[in-house]
């Protein structure tokens, strides 16, 4: 096990309406500081097929392609023990504080990307959400991680639409490249 820090903030602004969490960085993305950043993850292919938009692998491009479609990245855990880029080896996960994105942004939807997120967001986040707050609606998406092979790349695709709808868009607006 080793002890590993997130390593670099949200990805939101102000604008943003939807929220993807996932649990945490793997050592790629830790290692170059953005979201998703493992070759083999299927996050951002996911993104492409569900928008009809090319991002491309750069992080500047990434986060603006984001930003543009008022989606907001940020990940469950701040720190934990890892194995690797295993989400069932994690231990100690101390999590990220939601609060600014929530407050700053009028975040309609959550989704989360995995079991693990799901099950440390509901364990570590919802209990600290204040009481008097909105009620957001939380989602459970499937994991994009080369470890979720067994789901096909258009079967990601589907199970994605429903951000489109949180953010106001039709599947055939999200198919035009909105």
């Amino acid at each position: 096990m080793t002890r590993v820090e997130h390593g670099f903030g949200p990805l939101w602004d102000e604008d943003s309406r939807v929220l993807l969490l996932g649990s945490v960085p793997s050592p790629r993305s830790r290692e170059a500081g953005f979201y998703y950043m493992n070759p083999h993850n299927r996050f951002w292919p996911v993104m492409e097929g569900l928008f009809k938009e090319h991002i491309g692998p750069d992080p500047a491009g990434r986060a603006a392609f984001l930003h543009r479609h008022r989606i907001a990245l940020w990940d469950v855990i701040a720190s934990c023990d890892i194995e690797g880029a295993r989400d069932a080896s994690i231990s100690n996960a101390v999590p990220n504080d939601l609060t600014p994105i929530l407050r700053s942004a009028t975040i309609t939807h959550v989704f989360t990307t995995g079991a693990m997120a799901t099950r440390l967001y509901r364990q570590l986040i919802e209990p600290g959400l204040p009481e008097d707050g909105p009620s957001i609606p939380v989602t459970r998406l499937p994991s994009t991680s080369p470890a979720n092979a067994a789901m096909r790349l258009a079967d990601l695709q589907d199970a994605y639409r429903p951000i489109l709808r949180a953010i106001g868009l039709t599947a055939d607006e999200g198919r035009k490249g909105h």
